[in-house]
């Protein structure tokens, strides 16, 4: 099992194009961890921002009635990714890995799969 930190640090070494990582709590809108970002990613208002889309998309499926589970939500922008992934079990309700990727360096498909492996490695 990881803890935050290691879980950081793969999905930016593991996952080719990673701009940056973070692990955030979408009930009050904080990073709990962030890797990478820089002067043209602030991983903190990202992930803040990032809570309200995945409130709205909760409050959407409750409205539709919706009996199901987000898995991960993509933002696809001119040259980046952002891809959102919930997690899931051992308590981790609340919680979402957010990352940034480079398009014209990462695969997407490839991604979404090393997320998912990281995620069941983290522990918290």
């Amino acid at each position: 099992m990881a803890n935050v930190e290691v879980s950081l640090k793969e999905t930016m070494t593991s996952i080719d194009g990673t701009m940056g990582a973070a692990l955030v709590d979408y009930t009050s809108g904080m990073a709990l961890g962030t890797l990478g970002g820089g002067n043209d990613l602030d991983l903190a208002v990202a992930a803040a921002g990032n809570t309200d889309v995945i409130r709205a998309k909760v409050r959407t499926m409750e409205m539709l009635g919706l009996n199901d589970e987000i898995e991960d939500v993509l933002i696809t922008l001119g040259g980046q990714y952002h891809l959102i992934r919930l997690l899931k079990g051992r308590g981790n309700n609340g919680l979402f890995l957010y990352v940034v990727l480079d398009k014209t360096k990462s695969n997407l498909a490839m991604a979404r799969h090393q997320l998912k492996r990281i995620e069941a490695a983290l522990e918290l």
